[in-house]
């Protein structure tokens, strides 16, 4: 009986050799490339981006060039009668004036205190890693509470701050804090740095711990003494982690607002208004939402031109 022989099943199908005798490659559909797929992570923080970022910023775009009342009334293009009116404003420079000055007075002695912290507690020794913890809890609490907790700190009447001066015989009655503008600047950078120096303090000890040991064991061999050793070693390599704080400090403090808000309120006498506090002020005290929005353009715009100075000048000193 003649035996039935099972047919086999059909070879896949290949694809055929190219003109050099070359297997061809399989086309790849083009949604199941790697660069679809890239495609497809960043979707949802583009949509993001332009939900929260880049259509607001057309918004206040558009509301700095009109007439933008923030409760009900006619709007309608004004161009360029809020940014006149924002520079004309009385309190604009002074404001511009005083953010600098902060700034300048926060950026020196907040970056110092925290280097000089991250160096304390480089070394790994017992009780480093308490006061690493330490230094850092402060930069836990939010910047609201934090000020509205000095604010009690700082009352003349109820505030346990008030009253040590005279009790130790420095003055005849409890001392407002807030009282003067020099003070007043002062209380609210001593709030500032107490807060911030335990945060860059991180930033600059990751910074340190990336330095090799072995180029710190190759000067004491050569014979460098520690202020050589912290010039020519440790702030050359640190300046990536310096560079970072730099700008973080200097952005923050160009945009402070809740310490003076809290604190201050812009006095005494308007003295320590901050141009974000003008903007505040413009957009909901004198519901004048367009000039509010004028002010933020120009602030945007100058934040924009110092990090560009920034990054360019630390582009020529790595060049150097």
């Amino acid at each position: 009986m003649p035996v039935k022989v099972a047919e086999s099943a059909p070879a896949a199908r290949r694809p055929r050799p190219d003109h050099r005798g070359r297997p061809a490659r399989a086309s790849v559909p083009r949604w199941s490339s790697r660069q679809a797929k890239g495609l497809a992570y960043a979707a949802p923080t583009a949509v993001f981006v332009a939900v929260f970022f880049v259509l607001p910023l057309l918004l206040v775009g558009q509301m700095s060039l009109s007439d933008w009342p923030l409760l009900a009334g006619d709007r309608g293009g004004n161009a360029p009668e809020n940014y006149t009116d924002a520079i004309d404003s009385t309190l604009f420079w002074p404001a511009v004036r005083f953010t600098l000055l902060y700034t300048v007075i926060v950026t020196v002695i907040l970056l110092g205190l925290a280097l000089l912290l991250a160096l304390l507690v480089q070394e790994s020794r017992p009780g480093a890693g308490f006061f690493r913890t330490v230094y850092f809890l402060p930069g836990a609490l939010g910047l609201a509470s934090a000020s509205l907790l000095f604010w009690g700190l700082y009352s003349p009447t109820t505030g346990p701050l008030g009253g040590v001066p005279e009790q130790l015989g420095l003055a005849d009655e409890p001392v407002s804090f807030l009282g003067s503008p020099t003070s007043a600047l002062l209380s609210t950078v001593f709030l500032v740095v107490w807060k911030f120096a335990g945060f860059y303090m991180l930033i600059l000890l990751v910074g340190l711990q990336r330095i090799p040991h072995e180029v710190y064991e190759a000067a004491r061999m050569d014979g460098a003494s520690r202020a050589q050793v912290f010039r020519s070693i440790t702030l050359p390599l640190l300046r990536p982690s310096l560079a970072l704080s730099l700008l973080l400090c200097v952005t923050g403090s160009l945009l402070a607002f809740d310490q003076f808000f809290v604190l201050t309120k812009g006095g005494p006498d308007n003295s320590t208004v901050t141009v974000v506090q003008l903007i505040y002020r413009e957009a909901f005290q004198r519901m004048d939402l367009g000039t509010a929005a004028a002010l933020s353009i120009l602030v945007l715009a100058a934040l924009l031109l110092l990090n560009a100075l920034q990054f360019r000048g630390l582009r020529r000193a790595d060049e150097s």
